[in-house]
């Protein structure tokens, strides 16, 4: 238990910035199981994004941030693209 004031007062700012954190984290879990399943453009840009965001914010660290962009990013949808290269 705090004694001092300035303890008492830290206490209930760490209580606030756990509470925010845990609700990033909670919405980025959420965002990157939908993601997962429907496999949609949408889905995984929004998971994408709030993961670049909890790392801004320093909820998630950075590296775990890219490790989560990495793995949504090989979900998405194969772009066709057609090499325009003539063999001569």
């Amino acid at each position: 238990m705090p004694v001092t004031k300035t303890a008492k007062r830290a206490l209930r700012g760490s209580g606030r910035k756990a509470l925010i954190n845990k609700q990033i984290i909670l919405k980025l879990e959420l965002a990157i199981r939908s993601a997962k399943k429907a496999k949609s453009k949408e889905k995984i840009l929004a998971a994408i994004s709030l993961a670049d965001k909890a790392a801004k914010k320093r909820t998630i660290h950075k590296n775990k941030a890219a490790r989560i962009k990495k793995a949504l990013t090989l979900l998405l949808p194969k772009s066709k693209t057609v090499s325009s290269k003539k063999k001569k």
